[in-house]
């Protein structure tokens, strides 16, 4: 089954916010520390991702158009707007603002990286999914983590998920049909750099020490494929 990663991946992300909430209860000044910790640590992760670049041109270039197709999409406003209707779904039992929080937030997180479409590949070109149920397992404990603070958006993030990975891996024979392996290499290794800088991000808006539109980086990862697309001939 092409599709069981993604699944298990997204059933995963799930589960690991149920028990998030779970253990919501925790006092508010330890969740600011929590928070701050969590948004240090994520910033590591991004800066680790953002070093794999070896060329930082693409990464200026596509994060800077990126994100002026972004701002002028306003997709943090669609992703917010998403999130609030669905908080009215659950009327004066959430918090107004954290159901859309926590699902903006840990879309992000999962979305972006290499391992989703490495293993969505995976899954689809050899029915192997140890890379999705691997990215699953890690994504079920940072669920946890983010639903213990940020709320039941968190489980809402495995939506995304499932679509993403699961259009990869159902669009993974015409992948590897018509891009080459060393493009695609050059790809994943330019989108996981740029990717990086938008984890980076993430994780300074959670130890609230910045106010970053992630949702509107976003374009940058089509920017990347373009870039990676003129630039690959000639190297």
């Amino acid at each position: 089954m092409v599709l069981l990663g993604s699944f298990i991946n997204a059933l995963l992300i799930v589960l690991g916010a149920f028990f998030g909430r779970l253990i919501k209860n925790i006092p508010e000044t330890m969740q600011q520390t929590i928070m701050t910790i969590i948004g240090l640590v994520i910033a590591v992760l991004g800066i680790q991702m953002g070093l794999e670049s070896n060329n930082f041109i693409i990464i200026v270039v596509s994060l800077v158009m990126g994100t002026v197709i972004g701002e002028w999409l306003n997709l943090e406003g669609k992703f917010n707007r998403f999130g609030l209707w669905v908080e009215s779904l659950f009327g004066k039992r959430a918090q107004k603002g954290t159901i859309a929080q926590g699902f903006v937030t840990a879309s992000l997180i999962f979305v972006i990286g290499s391992m989703a479409i490495i293993g969505a590949l995976d899954s689809g070109l050899r029915n192997d999914h140890d890379v999705l149920i691997t990215k699953g397992i890690i994504d079920g404990f940072m669920a946890i983590i983010l639903a213990s603070t940020l709320g039941i958006g968190v489980m809402l993030s495995a939506v995304p998920v499932l679509f993403y990975q699961g259009a990869i891996a159902l669009l993974a024979g015409v992948i590897s049909t018509y891009i080459p392996t060393e493009a695609l290499d050059l790809f994943i290794k330019e989108m996981t750099a740029t990717g990086g800088v938008m984890i980076l991000a993430i994780g300074l808006n959670i130890a609230n020490l910045t106010k970053i539109r992630v949702a509107n980086l976003l374009p940058a990862i089509i920017i990347v494929a373009i870039l990676v697309a003129i630039i690959f001939p000639f190297q």
